[in-house]
């Protein structure tokens, strides 16, 4: 892919990688590093991160890399329970090609009390919709051992692209590249 990492404002012709979406069971909405404490204590557990290339990412000084890089990013946003406003999770969109007309969706995650319903699908229908407008093609990037992720990825109707073992460009991890393209 080869797009760079999203970073701060973009081009006033460019796409709007921070909008507000809203679902039936979510709003997603821009990643402010006010929202810090309460991403993290959605993100405080460790059954979360298990599966996860980093397994530590539970304690708060790897989930504060993780969130000041999203903050950076521009891309970034809080999943919020649509009814109780609790924030749920994060995701964000990342590598943006223009030329190429790729972006890859990652680095989400979701609160356990979550799981196996259709949250994951809503917030991902969501990001692909908005992400759809502006490029054919997106891109999720899935450590291989992470079962979990890569079977919800498959419930959306992602599909396995590639395998690449010590994937330089994922910093030597093992990486499962999925593709969903624009019908």
């Amino acid at each position: 892919m080869g797009g760079a990492i999203l970073q701060g404002m973009t081009p006033p012709d460019a796409a709007n990688w921070q909008p507000t979406l809203h679902g039936s069971l979510i709003t997603l909405h821009p990643l402010v590093a006010a929202d810090f404490e309460a991403v993290y204590a959605a993100a405080n557990d460790p059954l979360i991160w298990a599966q996860h290339p980093e397994p530590t990412r539970w304690q708060r000084e790897p989930f504060t890399r993780y969130f000041e890089s999203a903050v950076a990013g521009g891309a970034a946003l809080v999943a919020r329970d649509a009814h109780t406003r609790a924030v749920v999770g994060c995701s964000r969109w990342y590598e943006w090609d223009a030329r190429t007309r790729d972006v890859a969706i990652g680095y989400t995650f979701l609160a356990r009390s979550y799981w196996g319903g259709a949250v994951n699908g809503e917030m991902k229908r969501l990001m692909l919709d908005h992400a759809f407008q502006f490029v054919d093609r997106v891109w999720f990037h899935v450590g291989v051992a992470n079962h979990r992720s890569r079977a919800a990825l498959v419930k959306v109707g992602a599909r396995l692209d590639r395998i690449e073992l010590a994937d330089a460009a994922r910093g030597g991890r093992d990486t499962a590249y999925f593709v969903m393209q624009r019908n």
